[in-house]
């Protein structure tokens, strides 16, 4: 967005012709290039006779939009096109205040003229996201599908969750030194394979699925090989600025080729859309974790709860902000309370698009656990501190093909000193997505 604004102002000197623009233009267009959209506003709103004056309106116009006032935005700038019809820069500045708007149709069509007159390569590249971003939100009313498919290689150093270090110091038995189950690592190759596709039945009512698939195949320690199995379905409600979610999900993690544990379970969800740019959301989670084999004795009924808020902001970088909190409960149902815990925690993270192919991201998860009795053999309970950091970059080398770094660290703090790991994983992965 940062991109296609900076164009629009450096190109509007030559798209008119006017003997010379008003001071109050040229103090909104300095206020801008400073960044200072709210102020920039709250200035254009105090001179209300400059209204109909191309330059005014086209950098009111502007600042409208990134302060969250783009029902204003667009008007300016609907004012300034009806004079310059083939200025292109204010066309992308009105298409993306028509989708800040939500008008998704307006904002469509006049992406579309911009992109028949060729313009660079950044400035599409940027339009292509809106588009995606349309595309995404026309799944409310008419019938939507992708898929995406991920290959790549990795380094993780420590496969097999293990600890540290072989000597640890135990409840009632001391120091102790470990035969196995020390951490390890290994280099990895990794794939993943996935596809959606939502149909609405009326205004505001679809039918959504969903099914991934991927894989994490260690070189050498094949005993810890990965692969996960995921399916999802449920209908989606939207009403004015509420939506409503209903999902049932499926999945299977298995350890080389044994499954390890499976899950059943569905969420409700709803999700309040305070204004252009802030969102508020709640679920409610139920599930039921089945452990087969030897590790039946893990089997438990899951109960979480959560909440949300996301922000966006409008201007450099485009940085999309979300945190999160959550609270729960696994309850062992085979009465083996020490494996059975209540949980809290919450997760931050920001998204940023430092230019028209590059996608950035950071966040941080924190988990405090509790079990519901002391293990047995040790007759302490169990306490864990979970912490976890996250960064990845990613490059859009066309519409549908990006190539992707991700960086990963988890850190399990516990009381027993047989649960505690920590972990250092990276990985590069190219990503086909059809949309």
């Amino acid at each position: 967005m940062q991109t296609l604004r900076l164009l629009a102002a450096t190109a509007l000197a030559a798209a008119i012709s006017l003997p010379a623009q008003a001071a109050p233009a040229d103090d909104l267009k300095a206020l801008l290039d400073q960044g200072k959209a709210a102020e920039a506003y709250a200035l254009g709103r105090q001179h209300p006779d400059q209204l109909g004056n191309p330059a005014f309106d086209f950098y009111f116009g502007v600042a409208a939009i990134d302060a969250g006032h783009a029902g204003e935005g667009v008007l300016a700038l609907e004012r300034y096109i009806a004079n310059f019809p083939d200025n292109r820069q204010a066309r992308l500045e009105l298409a993306r205040g028509y989708f800040v708007l939500g008008d998704d149709a307006r904002a469509r069509e006049e992406f579309d003229a911009v992109r028949k007159t060729s313009p660079p390569a950044d400035v599409e590249a940027n339009i292509q996201r809106f588009m995606d971003s349309i595309r995404a939100r026309e799944s409310r009313y008419r019938t939507t599908a992708g898929f995406y498919a991920e290959a790549g290689v990795g380094t993780d150093s420590n496969v097999n969750g293990g600890v540290g270090s072989a000597n640890i110091n135990l409840p009632v038995f001391g120091p102790v030194t470990l035969l196995s189950g020390v951490k390890t690592g290994d280099t990895f190759s990794y794939f993943a394979a996935g596809g959606n596709v939502s149909y609405p039945v009326v205004p505001g009512v679809a039918l959504f699925g969903s099914a991934s698939a991927d894989g994490k195949f260690n070189r050498h320690d094949s005993a810890f090989d990965q692969t996960n199995v995921n399916l999802a379905g449920g209908v989606s409600y939207l009403r004015d600025r509420n939506l409503f979610r209903l999902t049932g999900t499926y999945g299977e993690l298995a350890l080389e080729n044994d499954t390890f544990r499976k899950v059943a379970g569905a969420t409700g969800e709803v999700s309040h859309q305070l204004d252009e740019l802030q969102m508020l959301n709640g679920y409610v989670q139920v599930a039921r974790l089945d452990y087969p084999g030897a590790n039946r004795p893990r089997n438990a009924d899951l109960l979480a709860l959560g909440a949300g808020y996301r922000r966006a902001f409008i201007g450099k970088w485009q940085p999309l902000m979300t945190l999160q909190a959550s609270i729960g409960e696994e309850r062992n149902q085979q009465s083996r309370p020490d494996l059975g815990r209540r949980f809290y925690g919450g997760r931050a993270a920001l998204a940023t698009t430092p230019a028209p192919r590059w996608s950035l991201s950071a966040g941080a998860t924190y988990q405090s656990s509790k079990y519901d009795g002391p293990d047995p053999l040790l007759g302490v309970v169990r306490k864990d501190s979970y912490y976890g950091l996250d960064a990845f970059v990613s490059y859009a080398l066309t519409r549908n093909w990006s190539v992707r770094g991700e960086y990963q660290f988890t850190d399990n703090k516990s009381n027993i000193a047989l649960y505690e790991s920590d972990r250092h994983l990276f990985m590069l992965k190219l990503r086909y997505e059809f949309k």
